[in-house]
């Protein structure tokens, strides 16, 4: 596991286009959600420390943000050959077992990852109603280990400002977690192996 950041794609940049397969088979792209609010993008994985420690807030909060008009995916890009536990079938049983409601999608050559610059798991990428970038950044100021409870503060205020027309406070601080499971020779340009301190 290499500790990464998010990598902050700038503010207003339009959602970059997929079409990508969910747990049911259904292809599943931007372009579905023109008629909500707002889009929430989360690339997560199943065997992230970090994404299960922030599963119970996701499940609470992308739920009760569904019911105010913004939709949400998540996006699985992990190299599944040598993670396994991250594999289409397991996130079939991840999605039931953390109560997910959104679609859970499967970037299997990671060119959604690579087009919104993902760098993490979770790393979160929230969309205005016409489709263009009003935040990405944190859930909150919890981890694993850190003692500060979930509370989805940052991405809540964020959401709470984009059903509202209003801008998105800042400062918005990165994302945390582990590095993106990238396939052997196909690192992004953006991609540290180092990690951060």
């Amino acid at each position: 596991m290499v500790r990464t950041a998010s990598t902050m794609l700038p503010l207003g940049t339009p959602a970059p286009s997929f079409s990508l397969p969910d747990t049911d088979g259904n292809l599943v792209s931007p372009s579905d959600f023109t008629n909500s609010r707002g889009l929430l993008v989360i690339f997560l994985c199943n065997h992230c420390p970090y994404v299960k420690h922030v599963a119970p807030e996701l499940a609470r909060l992308t739920a009760e943000y569904a019911a105010k008009g913004i939709a949400t995916v998540g996006i699985s890009s992990n190299d599944v050959e040598n993670y396994p536990d991250d594999s289409p079938e397991k996130m079939i049983e991840e999605k039931a077992a953390q109560g997910y409601d959104f679609p859970y999608l499967y970037d299997a050559d990671q060119a959604a990852a690579k087009a919104y610059r993902a760098a993490c798991t979770p790393d979160f990428f929230l969309f205005d109603g016409e489709l263009k970038l009003a935040y990405r950044g944190q859930l909150d100021d919890s981890r694993p280990k850190n003692d500060i409870p979930l509370s989805g503060s940052d991405l809540r205020d964020a959401m709470d400002a984009v059903l509202s027309s209003a801008a998105v406070p800042e400062p918005q601080k990165p994302s945390i977690g582990c590095n993106i499971k990238w396939k052997p020779s196909n690192e992004p340009d953006y991609f540290n192996s180092a990690g951060i301190g």
